[in-house]
């Protein structure tokens, strides 16, 4: 004899897709919640008011352990501006772990859907905090002639002159004019191979 009925199966269907819905919308939600305070610095929202909507019957320890892992695996995803293939790769080896250490199927497909539709987003924000202000907004410059006199007559020098905009983004510029010789010139310009050289390593070892 059969234990359950078409319909006690049915019912029994329907309120596991109904749980599965809502384990979705409370991950989808915690997401969006992290991104708002991390990414967005929306002082609104706060850890307490995320477990308290989304996440009331866990104790504060476990909503802890949870939110931690998921801004920490957020995190990973945005420093590193996965795209889809490396996402994937990043998430199966996750789902793979064992322990507390690991990610469900459910966290795993949350977090690949949050990151198809914020990445853009993140990864202006995270371009947006890692800017100084003020900051260099534009550059000109020439070169002109100066007259010296010495023993042997008048000599012409040639100077560059710079003019630097420095300002913050929806306010008034301030120009900084500099002047250099060629010497000045050759050490800004060693100066910025070395940069250029700094940033290609660190490049190239990532």
């Amino acid at each position: 004899m059969r234990g359950h009925t078409h319909g006690q199966e049915s019912r029994d269907l329907w309120g596991c897709n109904m749980a599965d819905v809502e384990t979705s919308k409370s991950l989808t939600g915690l997401l969006n919640g992290i991104a708002q305070i991390v990414y967005y610095n929306n002082a609104e929202i706060t850890e307490e008011l995320l477990k308290n909507e989304l996440y009331p019957d866990l104790t504060q320890e476990e909503f802890r352990a949870m939110h931690e892992k998921m801004k920490g695996l957020l995190k990973s995803i945005a420093t590193a501006n996965m795209d889809q293939a490396q996402l994937e790769a990043f998430l199966t080896a996750q789902t793979r772990k064992q322990g507390t250490g690991g990610v469900s199927a459910e966290q795993a497909a949350a977090l690949s859907r949050f990151w198809k539709s914020h990445r853009a987003r993140v990864r202006e924000s995270l371009l947006g905090q890692s800017r100084w202000e003020p900051g260099l907004k534009g550059l000109t410059w020439r070169v002109d002639l100066q007259t010296s006199a010495s023993r042997g007559g008048a000599t012409n020098i040639p100077v560059a002159l710079v003019e630097l905009e420095l300002g913050r983004a929806g306010e008034d510029s301030d120009f900084v004019c500099l002047e250099f010789d060629e010497a000045k010139v050759n050490q800004v310009l060693k100066k910025m191979a070395e940069i250029q050289e700094s940033i290609d390593a660190i490049v190239h070892r990532s």
